[in-house]
């Protein structure tokens, strides 16, 4: 397993969220760790402490459950039929105790088509939105954030070959400074623009409503 060092300013708090469709990369550098259901295991498994622990936890046998339950420091139980995902109450319960941090979130790609989307589409629920800036989705091959709506200079970075934007809640963008820019001359609409790059200087973006979805991705080694 490769170890994923965060892409955090120093000053800031680190948060990990580890949910529960694999790991594929290892978090470390972390002030904090906060298992989804399932994910809860990964991170007792590689010795990682659990500050909180979140889910209705229908993916662990009851042993399992016990050990989570012993071994967390605080635990956050939830019943199996309700509105949100497990990430999605995890998302808010890590916004609710560090509303400034930096969250990185491992385990929530792959697995259900379901959950992968709802992942994906995290700010499209009104209680995560204001904290979107916040979130990054993460594996060895993507690292996905997001930006509210305006206009915004998006740094290459290191490691990820390509960029790809998704424009969400009928957003339309702008593209400036990319190898292949979209502007009123040649705009055309699609769900998501993808295999962008970077040509020696930052993207700049505008999102004129809703919110924007990038996509950092690189090829598999």
């Amino acid at each position: 397993m490769n170890v994923f060092k965060p892409f955090v300013q120093p000053s800031k708090t680190k948060v990990a969220i580890v949910a529960g469709a694999g790991l594929d990369c290892l978090p470390i550098g972390y002030d904090f760790y906060v298992g989804v259901d399932g994910g809860c295991l990964t991170l007792l498994e590689q010795g990682l402490p659990l500050a909180l622990a979140v889910g209705d936890f229908d993916s662990v046998s009851e042993e399992d459950f016990q050990s989570i339950k012993k071994n967390s420091q605080e635990m956050k139980t939830s019943v199996a039929e309700k509105n949100d995902t497990d990430l999605e109450l995890a998302v808010k319960a890590v916004a609710e105790r560090w509303p400034q941090a930096e969250v990185m979130i491992y385990g929530a790609f792959g697995g259900r088509m379901d959950h992968h989307l709802a992942s994906v589409f995290l700010p499209s629920d009104s209680e995560i939105a204001p904290y979107m800036t916040m979130l990054h989705l993460l594996d060895n091959q993507n690292h996905l954030c997001y930006r509210p709506s305006g206009r915004h200079v998006i740094e290459a970075m290191e490691g990820f070959d390509y960029i790809g934007f998704m424009p969400a809640e009928g957003a339309r963008i702008r593209i400036e400074g990319a190898k292949y820019p979209l502007s009123e001359d040649n705009y055309f609409k699609k769900a998501i623009y993808g295999s962008n790059e970077f040509i020696d200087q930052p993207i700049v973006v505008t999102v004129d409503r809703g919110y924007l979805i990038i996509i950092y991705s690189k090829d598999r080694n």
